[in-house]
């Protein structure tokens, strides 16, 4: 590497500097040597004729300032440079660190990639996608636990033109007796050759489904997570916040199963507001003794399962935040880079009103929670 022009010219005006005050200091010496021995300056003013002169004298005092003069120069001079090939360096070393750290423009990108869904162009090998064979699919899944609001929440979703959400596909036992099943259902579902009522699979511009914390995801969370970073599976978690009123739904879901309230038919969702009247008719008992127990293993579930799909693609959607945020919706669809759209549902929510309608033993319940982290769900919250 070649040294800056200023290093260079520091050099060039020493070495002159030290060079002219030797020749002065010599001269000066020459004066203390006899007139025969010294040498003398010829001029030539014609070829005839030359004219010889002795050079007059100068003191050794003076030579000897000028030459320590050239010397205090030239190590000021050095000085100098040496400033500046250390500043060179620091500069170097600083543009050296500044090339090896990220920089913002890398950050934002890395964060605008996060933000993009991956794009697949799926070969279905039971049916042709035709024209659509060209336009790119998304994959989702939504995670989420039992009585959530996650059926609520597929109707929406397959509401739009563009989404085939396959319904709760792993609660046959058989889809997930173990790891080699599930990852044979998963790659049916993401090869568009899954067929139910809610699949648009020619032109279907995001494919998933719902899958509970339950059903062998948490059991085979490392190699379900691998999956779906392999296969750029974009996750969506549903969960409630308040979880006194999901086990209210939960127990009265359960007893629906026998007692079949609605004419001798058992249904989980409903829709008409009759129907939700006959299914909340039923005031459950809740567990006074294991309820704070009860809900912080369902809440730990959550957490466990956020922590195990912390490296995917995810977005956290909460039961309640869909009711009094209009802009949820639109977080989804922009999550899922989807084009936006009203999105409708024909179900009708069951327990609509105060918690303390809807529970035998409210008082136990009360006196339970009071006090306590879970004293919130006490109150109403939509």
């Amino acid at each position: 590497m070649k040294p800056p022009l200023f290093l260079r010219l520091c050099e060039y005006i020493y070495l002159h500097t030290l060079i002219s005050c030797f020749h002065f200091y010599f001269l000066g010496l020459l004066h203390l040597l006899p007139n025969t021995s010294m040498a003398e300056y010829v001029c030539l003013f014609h070829k005839e004729t030359v004219i010889v002169k002795s050079p007059k004298k100068s003191p050794v005092f003076l030579r000897t300032i000028v030459l320590l003069f050239g010397i205090v120069c030239g190590i000021y001079i050095c000085t100098v440079c040496l400033r500046q090939i250390n500043t060179v360096s620091k500069i170097k070393t600083q543009n050296l660190q500044l090339i090896e750290s990220p920089s913002p423009d890398r950050n934002i990108l890395v964060q605008l990639e996060a933000r993009i869904p991956t794009l697949h162009y799926p070969k279905p090998q039971t049916f042709s996608r035709g024209e659509c064979i060209q336009n790119p699919v998304r994959f989702f899944a939504i995670l989420s636990m039992q009585r959530s609001g996650s059926g609520w929440f597929e109707t929406l979703l397959n509401s739009h033109i563009n989404i085939s959400s396959n319904g709760e596909i792993f609660c046959a036992m058989d889809r997930r007796k173990n790891i080699s099943t599930i990852m044979q259902t998963l790659d049916r579902v993401y090869k568009l050759d899954w067929f139910n009522s809610a699949s648009k699979n020619e032109c279907s511009a995001a494919v998933g489904f719902k899958w509970m914390l339950n059903q062998g995801l948490i059991e085979y969370h490392k190699e379900i997570v691998e999956y779906f970073n392999y296969r750029g599976v974009s996750v969506v978690f549903l969960f409630r916040r308040n979880l006194l009123r999901r086990m209210v739904s939960l127990l009265a879901n359960s007893h629906d199963r026998y007692a079949k309230l609605l004419n001798g038919t058992h249904k989980s969702h409903v829709h008409s507001q009759e129907e939700a009247a006959a299914l909340s008719s039923y005031k459950p008992i809740i567990n006074s003794t294991s309820l704070i127990s009860d809900l912080r293993e369902v809440e730990m579930d959550a957490v466990k399962a956020l922590e195990y799909f912390n490296s995917t693609r995810h977005m956290v959607v909460y039961y309640e935040d869909l009711f009094t945020n209009n802009t949820k919706l639109d977080d989804v669809q922009e999550f899922l880079g989807l084009p936006r759209m009203e999105l409708t549902s024909r179900q009708v929510k069951i327990h609509k009103g105060p918690l303390s309608d809807f529970v035998k033993n409210w008082d136990d319940v009360i006196k339970t929670l009071n006090g306590t982290q879970y004293e919130r769900f006490l109150q109403a919250d939509y």
